[in-house]
């Protein structure tokens, strides 16, 4: 069995599953557990599937660290539901949803998948500096593409994105990312800086998309030579070297914005899959009511064990 390290993007797929499946599954009091039964399901496919040996639930300690902010006050911006002084704000999460993260958190513990955070970064960073400090292949499961700048086939580095959902995941590799951006995977941080996300609240360079931006990574292999080219007056038309030279601000601060952490200090974290506590799981499937769910992610990890 080879050993391979699967990360989960965990809130991009606990947001999923809640959308995704009904809110008439309830626990015995009458929460909704669907984002809980969902992500059952997920992590029982994904490891069916990939077959990874180790795997990490990667967690937001910060969904919206500060020093982001600064840099680009917009970031995220639209999706906080209350600044907090020194601390995390607040994000605008449903509060069905929200009253399900304490059981998520339990059935990941009863799994036996850690859950690593890092104060003041996101599950972004924490993944990409696992990812970087691995020595085995990794699979990142998310539906960021942000994290298709992780992507390194040398290193065994893949994404299975979920962005059209799990029934059509794709498994993406430097060809298949080329191929869809027309942009190397190491280029993807400067494409996005450039083609903005608004999603993020990254507001990009004002009519520069993702074709211009493409070109210009072509012609000039990465954002500071495209600066370069513009300060010079070479190897664009008057009208893109305008629109650059006037987004200068943005673009000296947007690579730090969007450019994953890598070298995060991680705790220690047993990530190899071992068969679960039968007791500790068959209390927690009666509590919440996850039954055949939970069965299911824990044979998938007993089969992998």
């Amino acid at each position: 069995m080879t050993d391979r390290l699967m990360l989960l993007d965990t809130a991009s797929l606990y947001f999923r599953a809640f959308y995704g499946v009904p809110d008439t599954v309830t626990a015995p009091d009458g929460r909704p557990v669907n984002a809980a039964r969902g992500l059952l399901d997920m992590i029982a496919k994904l490891l069916t599937t990939y077959e990874p040996t180790h795997i990490v639930a990667c967690w937001d300690d910060d969904w919206r660290p500060q020093w982001r902010v600064d840099l680009i006050p917009s970031y995220k911006a639209h999706r906080v539901a209350e600044l907090v002084e020194a601390a995390p704000d607040v994000e605008e999460v449903p509060d069905p949803l929200e009253a399900q993260i304490p059981v998520i958190r339990a059935e990941l513990d009863a799994l036996g998948i850690p859950i690593v955070g890092v104060a003041q970064h996101e599950a972004d960073d924490v993944i990409a500096s696992f990812a970087a400090q691995s020595g085995m292949p990794v699979d990142v499961v998310t539906g960021d593409r942000d994290l298709f700048q992780l992507v390194d086939d040398a290193r065994g580095i893949r994404v299975i994105y979920t962005g059209r959902g799990m029934s059509n995941l794709e498994v993406l590799d430097e060809a298949s990312v080329t191929a869809k951006y027309r942009v190397l995977p190491s280029q993807y941080a400067d494409y996005a800086v450039l083609r903005g996300d608004a999603s993020d609240g990254l507001p990009g360079v004002a009519g520069i998309g993702e074709k211009t931006a493409a070109t210009l990574l072509a012609a000039h292999g990465d954002l500071a030579g495209i600066r370069a080219a513009a300060e010079a007056g070479d190897g664009m038309t008057a009208g893109i070297r305008a629109k650059l030279l006037a987004a200068a601000d943005y673009l000296a601060v947007a690579p730090t914005v969007v450019e994953v952490v890598r070298t995060l200090d991680l705790p220690d974290a047993d990530a190899r899959l071992r068969t679960p506590d039968a007791a500790v799981t068959a209390a927690l499937a009666t509590e919440w009511s996850l039954g055949s769910s939970l069965d299911r992610a824990v044979a998938a990890i007993s089969a992998r064990s």
